[in-house]
């Protein structure tokens, strides 16, 4: 029961100045959305895997499939997910389909990621 008071104000005052700040910053509702759907991606460790590798270079999915010791199909249906989500690229190159990083952005949420885990 000690928890839950610590997390309650102990008079109710309502603060506008605050209120008003948090009003007009806060994004709107299909922002936040997209935000969070985002983050729904990074919250699998195969798509993480993927992502590791992708950081040492442009690979195809045999490739991936080697590196994560898993099958082409599972690996394919992680870099869907990561392709819809603008976080990957791919180029055909003869019969191959090449995957890397869509951009800089990628590593540094990752990496803004295990510096705060490694906290």
């Amino acid at each position: 029961m000690a928890e839950k008071e610590g997390m309650c104000c102990d008079s109710e005052e309502i603060h506008e100045e605050l209120l008003k700040i948090v009003n007009d910053t806060m994004p709107e509702e299909t922002e936040l959305y997209d935000l969070a759907e985002l983050f729904k991606v990074f919250g699998d460790s195969t798509r993480i895997r993927i992502l590791f590798v992708l950081f040492e270079a442009e690979v195809c999915v045999c490739d991936l499939a080697q590196a994560l010791n898993m099958t082409q199909s599972a690996i394919s249906h992680q870099l869907k997910i990561l392709k819809q989500n603008k976080l990957v690229n791919s180029r055909r190159e003869g019969k191959s389909v090449f995957y890397s990083l869509a951009d800089d952005h990628v590593r540094t949420i990752i990496a803004q990621g295990r510096e705060h885990i490694e906290e």
